[in-house]
């Protein structure tokens, strides 16, 4: 039996480091591979928060895909996947997953990831939300698979540096799927030391 595929998208909003993490610890676990679509937005905003190069964000990946290959196996339900993991998720990607307005391939791929009933996390990323983001972000909440997971901060686990927060915040993204991210640490085991 071959590697469980997780879908990773990508959209032009902070958090270019909490996608790095992730793929780091998808490509720790053996039991797993990636296939990223940045969109556009995504590609700029990586100059400005990291000094990794593209291409090195991309090598983090088992496989890439560019948003516009609308052929591209994410695009259709044949696909094998354990569903899709949108970080940073950008409210423009939010309103396009939830309207169903799939015209590239990471909004396809989501619209695919719902469409098979199929794990959905979004990493939402913007702050102050408005009425309508709320509004986008409630509605798919209530779609059965859809975990919203905006990047939130905690400190019970003693972090010791934003890349303490970070692998965190990575940790509660992949965890939907099962994957566990070396360093964890829950809340009762923060407690308990």
């Amino acid at each position: 039996m071959g590697k469980k595929r997780i879908i990773i998208g990508a959209a032009g909003a902070s958090g270019t480091p909490l996608l790095i993490e992730v793929l780091k610890t998808i490509k720790e676990d053996p039991a797993w591979e990636s296939t990223l679509i940045m969109t556009d937005g995504a590609k700029l905003t990586v100059s400005y928060e990291t000094d990794l190069s593209l291409e090195e964000i991309y090598a983090l990946a088992d496989h890439t895909a560019e948003p516009d290959q609308i052929d591209a196996g994410p695009a259709s339900g044949t696909y094998r996947t354990e569903g899709m993991l949108v970080v940073p998720c950008s409210m423009k990607t939010a309103a396009g997953i939830h309207s169903g307005y799939a015209d590239n391939l990471l909004l396809r791929a989501a619209d695919v990831t719902l469409k098979e009933g199929r794990t959905l996390v979004l990493c939402a990323r913007e702050t102050p939300l408005s009425a309508i983001h709320l509004r986008n972000l409630y509605e798919l909440a209530m779609v059965p698979g859809v975990r919203i997971i905006p990047p939130m901060l905690t400190y019970y686990h003693d972090p010791k540096s934003i890349a303490d927060m970070t692998a965190h915040t990575a940790a509660k993204l992949l965890e939907p799927f099962g994957i566990e991210k070396r360093g964890y640490r829950r809340w009762q085991e923060a407690c308990d030391d």
